[in-house]
């Protein structure tokens, strides 16, 4: 739930759950049943923190015109056809030498981030932060951690760095609504996604001060986004109108905005969706009655990753329980692939080879505890679901990355109060008491030349 929409009853609505994957499935591998252990949270740490400001932020001003080169500084693909190719194991950057390795996960329900120590699955610390902190976002040079305080429903949000070195919290510095934070290209600005005001903030990546603001009037929920190949643009998720929004970074201008949909190719069922009326939330098919029934809740899409070869962007909606796929130059969506319940984040493999998909469990904003979450594993080549790993005792993987061997997919429990560990081979699962309501964790250090936000998208 992100303020401006709670009350709107935006959230009410179940999801799709098994019924369009039954229409539309791709061919999933069996289940692996994994195993489970816990580790306990160690007791908050005594670090201070510095509160952040209680006063609104100055609108920004007007739009600049013209073009701006903020994509030429970008470190081209070495691979073309794997852009992927850089975050491989071997390849540390400099600029992340001397970095602790921890897990750093923001605990949205009491203003903390804990630390865990990858190697022992222990929690070794936990301090203060700003407002309901929701993901924790490498800086462009891969030098600082930036945690995502948006403030939901309040004026103080804020950006509290962390120093890898250390694993120690700087001071908090107002920010408003930073719902969450990417980066541009050429790392010359941080792009902070200010979600309920439909707008994106372009502020100087080393100060933070306002340089001009991108509005998004049509991009209800704004929130995760992914860049092209070359940074001359980027697709941003509308969470709260079933769509996607493509970005010209050239021209910083809207291009369009696309509404994403299960039954993308069948026109029939769009316009059943689309004509007026309240309509049930399960209609028969009108070329199969006796098949599978259509689902008519509109989408929620979340995360969005960039295929290697960068022609294809794959979009998860933790409503109709599954990944779109579109195309990102003629901006059409050409596929659907169901995975589980409540699909939500997407990580790539450290060879490019595959795709990870966080099931949450939930098609809720606020779910309950011991969902049916899950992981799917997807096939670039084939775009086809090759594995699924059920959490056991259930629970509800959100957002997180990849351990920097790629043996671990790390993943906060968005309602359970935990973390999970998946072994990429096995679907073994490994269970981490933290604080309450876990959101975006990043693991650190990552290999890759340069940051494009969230929780370490990086090339």
């Amino acid at each position: 739930m992100r303020k401006n929409y709670w009350k709107a009853g935006l959230f009410a609505a179940a999801g799709c759950a098994a019924t369009v994957s039954l229409a539309l499935a791709q061919t999933p591998g069996g289940p692996l049943s994994g195993t489970s252990s816990t580790a306990t949270a160690a007791k908050p740490s005594a670090t201070p923190y510095a509160a952040p400001a209680k006063s609104l932020i100055p609108p920004p001003g007007p739009l600049p015109t013209g073009a701006l080169d903020m994509f030429s500084g970008m470190p081209p693909a070495v691979n073309p056809a794997n852009l992927y190719s850089e975050i491989a194991s071997n390849k540390l950057s400099p600029n992340v030498a001397g970095a602790l390795e921890r897990v750093y996960v923001p605990n949205r329900g009491e203003n903390t981030v804990s630390v865990i120590d990858p190697n022992t699955l222990k929690v070794i610390d936990k301090f203060k932060v700003g407002v309901h902190p929701q993901h924790i976002v490498p800086s462009w040079d891969l030098k600082t951690l930036w945690v995502a305080n948006n403030a939901e429903g309040r004026l103080d949000g804020s950006l509290t760095p962390i120093d890898p070195k250390t694993g120690k919290p700087g001071v908090s510095i107002p920010v408003d609504d930073p719902y969450n934070l990417y980066w541009s290209p050429d790392g010359q600005f941080a792009i902070v996604v200010a979600e309920a005001y439909k707008r994106l903030d372009f502020r100087d990546a080393k100060t933070l001060a306002m340089k001009f603001t991108l509005p998004t009037p049509k991009c209800a929920g704004i929130n995760h986004a992914d860049f092209s190949i070359d940074g001359k643009f980027a697709l941003f998720t509308c969470e709260f109108n079933g769509s996607i929004t493509k970005i010209d970074l050239v021209n910083r201008k809207v291009v369009d905005t696309l509404k994403l949909d299960a039954y993308f190719d069948r026109p029939d069922v769009l316009a059943l969706l689309a004509s007026p009326g309240k309509k049930a939330k399960y209609i028969p098919d009108p070329k199969n009655p006796a098949g599978a029934d259509i689902c008519t809740t509109p989408g929620m899409p979340q995360d969005v990753r960039i295929s290697p070869d960068g022609k294809i962007f794959y979009v998860a909606d933790m409503m109709v329980d599954g990944v779109h796929v579109v195309d990102g130059e003629t901006f059409k969506q050409i596929g659907f692939i169901p995975t589980g319940k409540g699909a939500h984040g997407l990580y790539p493999s450290r060879d490019g080879k595959s795709m990870y998909v966080a099931n949450r469990g939930s098609n809720k904003i606020r779910g309950t505890p011991g969902g049916k979450g899950s992981v799917s594993v997807i096939d670039f080549a084939t775009r086809k679901v090759i594995k699924n790993w059920p959490v056991p005792g259930g629970g509800s993987p959100d957002m997180g990355n990849i351990s920097l061997d790629g043996k671990y997919l790390w993943l906060g429990g968005r309602y359970d109060n935990e973390v999970y560990r998946f072994n990429t081979d096995t679907g073994a699962v490994d269970k981490i008491a933290v604080g309450r309501e876990p959101h975006g964790l990043t693991v650190w250090p990552q290999p890759g030349r340069f940051s494009f936000g969230h929780t370490g998208n990086l090339r």
